[in-house]
């Protein structure tokens, strides 16, 4: 699923439309068309991007993408067929990464969505310091890269998605195990000890994670 595509949508000939154009690239769609199947997916599946529509039967998109910021920092694409609705949602401030109008063309859809994962990226003067590669599990640091567990690379990724953002420890958890396990608080310091490590290793010395006193860990790239 690293390479997953979310399209939630209710309009089942545009939601297959939509996954015929993102079946021609490096992307893999799935589809759901209601809303209240969409959390339990995510967290499950943890998507590369959800395309995001607002009027949904049960839980609308607004809504999804309220809970969805509570635990995930995946891109979200929102998709509104009224042209005044998007200025609503940026009052909003949900968190979302882009916005479309309906109607629009398939291909325009699949460039903003990989626009947004480029933007994703975190980077310094422009240049992409940071890239995580989920089918190899593999982090690069400056075109130096390094080898992770499944569950190192699933702490990185929160961390790498947001820099200087902090997260906890419960955060932190949530994403590194997809059964949702309880762990202590030493589990997760052990692994950010071994993962500092690695990203030392090629990054000349340099420590990445920093430790926030009472509140958790945070990725610095300056």
């Amino acid at each position: 699923m690293a390479n997953t595509i979310l399209i939630v949508e209710d309009e089942i000939k545009l939601a297959n439309l939509l996954s015929d154009y993102f079946k021609l690239t490096e992307y893999d769609p799935h589809m759901i068309h209601h809303g209240d199947e969409v959390i339990t997916w995510i967290k499950r599946h943890q998507p590369k991007a959800v395309l995001l529509d607002i009027m949904l039967p049960g839980k609308d998109g607004i809504e999804l993408c309220k809970e969805i910021r509570q635990f995930s920092d995946v891109p979200i694409l929102m998709v509104t067929a009224k042209v005044d609705e998007i200025d609503r949602l940026l009052g909003l401030e949900l968190g979302a990464d882009d916005y479309i109008c309906k109607p629009f063309s398939p291909r325009e859809v699949v460039a903003r969505v990989k626009a947004v994962l480029r933007r994703s990226q975190p980077s310094v003067n422009g240049k992409t310091v940071i890239v995580l590669d989920e089918q190899r599990f593999t982090a690069s640091y400056l075109s130096k890269e390094v080898s992770l567990t499944s569950v190192e690379f699933q702490l990185l990724k929160p961390l790498a998605g947001r820099p200087g953002c902090i997260f906890t420890r419960e955060q932190l958890m949530h994403n590194m195990y997809s059964d949702h396990r309880v762990v202590n608080n030493r589990t997760i310091d052990s692994h950010i000890k071994k993962l500092r490590r690695k990203l030392t290793e090629i990054s000349q010395g340099e420590d990445l994670i920093q430790s926030v006193y009472g509140a958790g860990y945070r990725l610095v790239l300056e």
